[in-house]
């Protein structure tokens, strides 16, 4: 940024904004790294935590829904690999979401003494999702070896159901995160709606277990399509490609990507007083 010449004019902040977000970039670099220092330097609990954390809800879900509740796999697969190639795409749309919702008022001093792009701020603060993401699929791994699961090529497409995740978690985010600069009680709420969310989505079960007359409704859920996906790339048994729900899916993630950065738009301005 160091060739960079700021100049304020009337309208050039909004004709200038996804300009100047590239222009910034070292900034979020600079964010991005220290929010990821703070959660692995010098830590051990830290990166356990990271890895625990999809371990033990794989282990409980797997108990409720295959050996009480009796629910069946994806073809042959074995549950627990199911169930895990379900969390590890919600981890990063949740973490990434509540990252992305509570970045602007954590980094309240910031906004408040020099100009840049807000939205730079929730950009940010998603590395650390997929940082914990890259670390998990460790764990992923490890189940493949296992159980002596070899993917085939359609291994080779997970990135793109990786990017949709993330842009999933980009709409609401960024709609939140101007929310609560306003509405402090949006950090309360965001919890527990990912939280119920979880339960929303086909993770501790497979999404055909719907019944049809309900599948296009429940294909609202993007994630439902980002796991079907997910699913799909990594195991051999799911049958063919989900083409409804990931369509569907991609479709509101679209919609929520653009609500969110036009309500982000519409507010940014004012960050720096209400916050």
């Amino acid at each position: 940024m160091s060739d960079y010449n700021l100049v304020l004019s009337a309208g050039a902040i909004n004709r200038e904004y996804w300009r100047d977000i590239w222009k910034f970039r070292e900034l979020m670099y600079v964010l991005a790294w220290r929010d990821v220092a703070i959660r692995y330097k010098q830590t051990i609990i830290g990166i356990a935590w990271v890895l625990l954390q999809p371990v033990l809800t794989m282990l409980v879900f797997t108990f409720i829904f295959s050996k009480i509740a009796k629910l069946p796999t994806e073809g042959e697969t074995p549950y627990a690999l199911m169930v895990y190639s379900g969390i590890l795409p919600w981890q990063l749309f949740s973490g990434s979401l509540l990252g992305a919702s509570g970045s602007l008022v954590a980094n309240a001093n910031l906004i408040s003494k020099v100009y840049f792009p807000r939205m730079i701020i929730p950009f940010s603060s998603m590395v650390v999702s997929l940082i914990d993401f890259l670390v998990s699929l460790v764990i992923l791994l490890g189940l493949m070896v296992w159980y002596r699961f070899v993917p085939d090529w359609k291994i080779l497409t997970l990135p793109l159901f990786v990017a949709m995740a993330i842009l999933a978690s980009i709409g609401p985010g960024l709609l939140i995160a101007a929310l609560n600069i306003k509405y402090r009680d949006f950090r309360y709420v965001i919890p527990f709606v990912t939280q119920f969310g979880l339960y929303l989505s086909p993770i501790g079960f497979s999404s055909k277990l719907v019944p049809e007359k309900w599948q296009i409704i429940y294909a609202l859920n993007p994630m439902v399509g980002v796991i079907d996906g997910f699913r799909w790339a990594i195991l051999t048994d799911v049958g063919a490609f989900p083409w409804m729900s990931v369509v569907i899916g991609a479709s509101v993630v679209l919609v929520l990507m653009f609500e969110g950065v036009r309500r982000f738009r519409a507010t940014e301005r004012g960050f720096a007083d209400l916050i």
